[in-house]
């Protein structure tokens, strides 16, 4: 994946700019939890000098009670919000990259692993959202606390604070050089799970053509493969970790040993009070703890680093659209469009390539108005690419696509698609139901809608079979319906959105001769109020259209009907011959 510019905490601000009203009042809180926080030593002095000094300790004592119990509320109601916007944080972060990824360029999808993509929005995010709550809230309120508190303990005894503040920056200047380490470390870290992701989905979603193969032993090999580079890089991550962690524990309780001898000797020497020693070590404690927080704030600061470049180099991706962010798109038309002429498809010299070697060449040819036209050849002919090229999953490499006359580069995706109807030869069914699947298309539509285009594909067998009605689960893409029902669900779906296009791939090869039937019902309805561009593996569904195009190595090299093709093409002759179709 092409990366993105390196990520910084201005990328994290960017990211934080909706959040800035929370963060503030979560900032504030913090000022007062650090504020109270550092006013306790001093009421415990004030107790300390009022014992020594015989006089009457209650009112001391009880506002030292009163500021540890607003600590804890303040603590407990900062957490309670912090969390809140941490969540808020991570939802925001992957509706904003769920958003960016289903409007990527098809072509990033051909090159990616949809699993890695999928732990960019999952274990990623939840890295990130390390950040918020050990990266910035506690670096502000340790700071706020560490610099109070060192002023405070400057001017109690400035001998000891120089003891202090030395031993101190020798700590943080070895737990620095370890934390910087982690950042690279996480970010592989996480690129492997994301490997490991992709292993174990393909492993799953393949698990019938696994088990027929007898190929588990081979596929678990895989995985642990994975799992292993996850563990090694995981071991590295915690090498690092037990250096800063032990680094930043041995500074805290040397310098707290050190201050209570060097301490205790000033006492001994008359230089300072019991009670300032006191006062002295109980800074030093307030300062300890957040100064892990620091230590510990930097380390997660890194990791969330890490995993906040990978969400990144998705959300630099260019989306489908922005080359259409300068047309005019048109105002939304009505669901039926039927009583609208339908429009024509124009090929004109059109070549392309996935890659470096061309997939089609030179390709021309003209679907009439409100006619059906086919498209049949060999195996990887090019046939497929056609339809993709009018969807503008891709662009020609030259020639141009015209609908109704207009390039399709001239039009935005979304007002082109509006228009086309598309059925995939995989026929793709999503997890849910019947009924989910239906109302991608139709998200209106009532169930009589529903049950009547389910009806035109022959489907509502399967309706009827089941309690559960429209309501009968698909499986996970469809697996608990046969290849047939999957592809006449799939065209079902794509009649419920009436189209005045419609573009179907090899839309009877996984039917049965009386579905096929069905189908071709179907066809002969919609064909006289829509524009056909069929492509056929099985010639009989299409012996009928107004026209059949040849392709033979993504070149077209005949056009004309069934009856006139037998005569003028060889290659056309010879898949009816094997099909049985030549008489």
């Amino acid at each position: 994946m092409t990366r993105s510019t390196r990520v910084n905490l201005r990328t994290m601000g960017r990211h934080l700019r909706h959040h800035r009203v929370a963060l503030l009042g979560v900032a504030a809180l913090s000022l007062l939890v650090s504020g109270a926080t550092l006013a306790q030593p001093v009421l415990v002095r004030n107790v300390l000098d009022t014992v020594s000094g015989e006089g009457p300790v209650g009112a001391s004592v009880v506002a030292l009670v009163v500021m540890v119990a607003l600590v804890a509320a303040l603590t407990a109601v900062r957490g309670y919000f912090l969390e809140r916007l941490s969540e808020h944080f991570v939802l925001r972060l992957r509706q904003r990259l769920t958003n960016h990824m289903l409007r990527l360029p098809v072509r990033d999808y051909d090159q990616r692993s949809s699993a890695d993509m999928l732990s960019r929005v999952t274990t990623d995010t939840i890295v990130v959202r390390s950040i918020i709550g050990a990266g910035f809230v506690e670096l502000l309120s340790a700071s706020v606390i560490i610099v109070g508190a060192g002023v405070a303990m400057s001017m109690t005894d400035g001998f000891l604070f120089t003891v202090t503040f030395a031993c101190l920056g020798t700590g943080l200047t070895v737990t620095v050089l370890g934390a910087r380490r982690l950042r690279p470390l996480t970010e592989r870290t996480q690129q492997r799970l994301g490997r490991l992701a992709t292993a174990v989905e393909r492993a799953l979603t393949g698990v019938r053509t696994v088990r027929a193969l007898r190929a588990e032993a081979d596929e678990t090999r895989r995985i642990g493969h994975r799992a292993e580079e996850v563990y090694r890089a995981g071991l590295r991550v915690a090498f690092w970790r037990a250096i800063v962690a032990p680094a930043s524990n041995v500074t805290v309780q040397g310098t707290f040993l050190l201050i209570l001898a060097v301490g205790g000797t000033r006492v001994a020497e008359g230089a300072m009070t019991v009670g300032e020693l006191i006062s002295f070590t109980l800074f030093l404690f307030f300062m300890m703890m957040p100064l892990g927080q620091v230590f510990n704030a930097y380390v997660q600061l890194q990791a969330g680093m890490g995993a906040l470049q990978r969400v990144e180099d998705v959300l630099g991706l260019p989306l489908e659209e922005t080359d259409d962010a300068h047309r005019a798109t048109p105002p939304p038309q009505p669901r039926s469009r039927l009583d609208s002429p339908p429009p024509s498809i124009a090929f004109d010299r059109v070549t392309f390539g996935y890659d470096r070697d061309p997939v089609l060449r030179d390709v021309s040819f003209v679907v009439a108005p409100g006619s059906r036209t086919a498209v049949v050849g060999p195996s990887g002919a090019g046939k497929s690419t056609l339809l993709a090229l009018i969807e503008r999953f891709y662009d020609p490499t030259s020639g141009s696509v015209r609908v109704d006359g207009t390039d399709v580069r001239a039009r935005a995706r979304d007002d082109l698609r509006s228009g086309l109807g598309y059925v995939q030869q995989e026929a793709p069914v999503l997890s849910g139901s019947i009924r989910d699947n239906l109302l991608l298309a139709a998200p209106e539509a009532g169930d009589e809608r529903l049950l009547e285009v389910l009806d035109r594909v022959d489907l509502t067998g399967v309706v009827h079979r089941s309690p559960q009605g429209l309501d009968t689960p698909v499986g996970q893409d469809g697996v608990l319906l046969s290849g047939g029902e999957r592809q006449r669900l799939a065209i079902a779906r794509t009649l419920l959105d009436a189209p005045p296009v419609l573009l179907l791939d090899e839309p009877t090869s996984n039917l049965d001769a009386r579905s096929e039937a069905a189908l071709r019902e179907v066809m002969d309805d919609v064909a006289r109020r829509r524009t056909l561009l069929v492509v056929a593996h099985r010639l009989s569904t299409v012996t009928d259209a107004d026209q059949i195009v040849v392709l033979d190595r993504g070149a077209v090299v005949a056009v004309g009907s069934h009856e006139e093709l037998l005569t003028s093409s060889p290659l056309y002759r010879e898949l009816a011959t094997h099909q049985l179709l030549a008489g």
